[in-house]
């Protein structure tokens, strides 16, 4: 099958640009629209009993959500069924920006938050959230063990076999990729950054080089793509000449878009794990600092009583 032909003849009846038709996929609008409003309704619910939540999460989050509208809900969702550049743009915002912006929303705090106690000896929303966190399930999941191969495995396991290929034969499958790069990117970041509850992290040092170890490999793949003589993948070997685009470049465009596009995610991730774990070592120094104002109190009673003590025993006769 030509999949130049294939990417133009399934594009929705929308005309944009030069004789390619364009369209955002639905569903993932809808999906975006919904997550913003239960978000929202989460912060209204906090204010109303008046608690508190910090704007800052809720900008992040928003933005979280609408970095995946732009690259689905648009007419750049159309664009990366037919053109490598634009798919890779389209892998790397959902992947490592999207998850970033969405994690420091703090969207699990904010339900726990919302969420009423079902009561004692009853099991509601919150309850189950709740076990699920604590679930050997998240466990595995969020463990380096999984969050790194599965990484890797997304670039290389995808791209270099036959399922990418398959997978972009329609319009679903496409629609699949995207939503597994979300979520690979969530349970790899959750761990690393994430602001909300889950299973015990690694001390920060250790969530950085968690961080740096698939950098290596995603440079590697980034090179492969910009460095390969000839076309590697079958869907974009050949795209439509209404896009007047050469496959190899468009190609070696995408292998650069992977390798470059890493380091502004790793930049905002490091700057998020330093500023954790001075605010993290802070809260240690004022804990501290209270437990050593009590001991020396403590102490100080103690040495006036044997004061007293003394005292009272001088005045026996």
């Amino acid at each position: 099958m030509d999949h130049g032909e294939h990417g133009t003849a399934d594009l929705p009846p929308f005309t944009l640009g030069r004789g390619l038709e364009l369209g955002g996929d639905p569903l993932f609008v809808i999906g975006c629209l919904l997550l913003i409003a239960g978000y929202l309704w989460g912060v209204a619910r906090l204010r109303r009993r008046g608690d508190t939540w910090q704007p800052g999460r809720t900008v992040s989050f928003v933005l979280g959500v609408l970095t995946v509208a732009a690259v689905t809900g648009t007419a750049l969702n159309d664009y990366g069924m037919v053109q490598f550049s634009v798919h890779m743009v389209q892998h790397m915002v959902i992947s490592m920006l999207s998850p970033i912006l969405l994690l420091l929303g703090a969207p699990v705090t904010l339900l726990l938050r919302a969420l009423p106690s079902a009561g004692r000896g009853h099991r509601g929303p919150r309850e189950i959230l709740v076990s699920l966190l604590h679930s050997r399930y998240i466990r595995t999941v969020t463990s380096p063990l999984f969050t790194i191969p599965m990484f890797i495995a997304s670039l290389y396991g995808l791209y270099f076999t036959p399922l990418f290929d398959f997978l972009m034969e329609s319009r679903a499958g496409h629609t699949a990729m995207m939503v597994h790069f979300l979520a690979v990117g969530l349970v790899f970041f959750w761990p690393i950054m994430g602001v909300d509850p889950g299973p015990h992290r690694p001390g920060h040092l250790m969530r950085m080089l968690e961080l740096f170890a698939t950098m290596p490999f995603h440079a590697f793949f980034g090179i492969a793509l910009m460095m390969a003589s000839e076309p590697l993948i079958a869907t974009y070997a050949h795209p439509p000449a209404s896009l007047g685009i050469d496959a190899l470049a468009d190609q070696n465009a995408a292998g650069g878009v992977a390798w470059a596009f890493s380091e502004i995610p790793t930049v905002i991730v490091l700057l998020a794990l330093v500023i954790q774990w001075y605010s993290s070592e802070q809260r240690r120094a004022r804990r501290l600092d209270r437990a050593a104002d009590r001991d020396g109190s403590r102490e100080l009673a103690d040495y006036n009583a044997y004061l007293t003590s003394l005292h009272s025993r001088s005045r026996v006769p």
